[in-house]
């Protein structure tokens, strides 16, 4: 973490300015951080790739895997860890403009990992590939160990538990609430009918997979 944070103190005033604007400070969207944010993302999942690929052996570790892995360890409950350890909610704060008060609702979980990816898009502007990288395995080693000893994949372990009662898992959005932008999705995962679980989530995926966990917890019960 010390490297990643060592490179965001050192950006220069405009980039820095940029990755802690929020949208609704600027008439302008390419003054927020949004568009750094998607650099940053392919910056991280090239990162994360890069270290975890001469890590795992070919043989136990197909491209299915690595992708399952890697998207765990890059997610956005994940970017979100990161950006709250690099103090992200308290930077944005001290950035927002004279007389604004940024509630907490503003510090929504993609409005947290948006900004933590771009800190990466900015970090990797200013001080370039190898340096940004090696920062953010670091800043994501907790994230990393965690995918790599404890894949999650709710919807699967669900399916199979299901399977083995020859029942079949249906998913049903019941509601999206938010501005396009910071869009919240619910959903209920069913069997026959009947609501086994309820989740949300800040894109349809994840809200199932929460569905998913929580009828696992209940059905293992």
């Amino acid at each position: 973490m010390n490297l990643l944070r060592d490179l965001l103190d050192d950006l220069p005033e405009d980039l820095s300015r940029q990755v802690f604007t929020h949208a609704s400070w600027s008439e302008r969207p390419s003054d927020s951080y949004t568009r750094l944010a998607f650099l940053g993302d392919s910056v991280l999942e090239l990162a994360v790739g890069s270290y975890l690929l001469p890590r795992l052996e070919a043989d136990s570790y197909g491209a299915g895997r690595l992708t399952k892995i890697r998207a765990q360890a890059v997610s956005g409950p994940a970017c979100r860890a990161v950006g709250e350890r690099l103090g992200v909610p308290d930077r944005l704060r001290a950035a927002a403009p004279e007389g604004t008060v940024v509630p907490d609702a503003v510090m929504t979980e993609r409005v947290l990992a948006s900004i933590t990816e771009a800190v990466i898009a900015a970090c990797y502007l200013h001080a370039g590939y190898e340096r940004t990288a090696a920062a953010v395995v670091e800043a994501f080693g907790p994230e990393i160990a965690q995918a790599l000893d404890y894949p999650v994949d709710f919807k699967s372990a669900l399916q199979e538990l299901l399977a083995q009662r020859s029942d079949v898992v249906d998913y049903e959005v019941t509601a999206e609430l938010g501005p396009p932008h910071e869009r919240t999705f619910q959903v209920e995962a069913s069997v026959a009918g009947a609501t086994i679980g309820t989740g949300s989530g800040p894109t349809k995926k994840a809200a199932e997979q929460a569905a998913a966990r929580e009828a696992l917890d209940a059905l293992r019960r």
